[in-house]
């Protein structure tokens, strides 16, 4: 056993890393059927719920707390794929909007219905109570001010 085993074992960044490693792993199995990615499954259920309302990329990205470039490169996938569709933003020339095609519609469906049974297994396997709290921990790490935490690190 490495030293630093123990010290991985108490860091919930590891942690968090290493389970977002399998969680990207699990939605590219669920998703493999229509041989998509994490983000590009995102980017079609959430497509799929803003319809009929059109969705600009720049919107996704905020919501999803990613970069644009990130967003950009998934939907470039997604539109080779032919499952949406890039429309000329008529109030904005400059931007575009998104739309789902049929394929994207089914696609979408079926990405919804695995996002679906991967949280009920979740629930099932340690409530949805403790999951609940889970989320709430993780989103009060992910608010710690990462200044003042790098600030101690390098006052010791």
């Amino acid at each position: 056993m490495m030293r630093i085993e123990a010290f991985l074992r108490e860091s919930p960044m590891f942690t968090v890393k290493r389970a977002a490693r399998h969680f990207d792993a699990l939605a590219s199995e669920a998703f493999s059927v229509d041989d998509l990615g994490f983000m590009e499954g995102l980017l079609l259920a959430a497509i799929f719920f803003e319809a009929p309302r059109s969705i600009k990329p720049s919107l996704l990205a905020d919501t999803f707390s990613t970069t644009r470039g990130n967003v950009s490169h998934a939907i470039s996938s997604l539109e080779a794929k032919g499952l949406v569709q890039r429309k000329i933003d008529s109030s904005d020339a400059r931007g575009y909007l998104l739309a789902l095609k049929p394929a994207g519609k089914k696609s979408a469906l079926r990405v919804i219905a695995a996002f679906d049974k991967m949280q009920q297994k979740f629930e099932q396997r340690v409530s949805k109570a403790a999951l609940r709290n889970t989320l709430d921990v993780i989103r009060a790490l992910e608010s710690c001010n990462h200044n003042k935490i790098l600030d101690r690190a390098e006052s010791k």
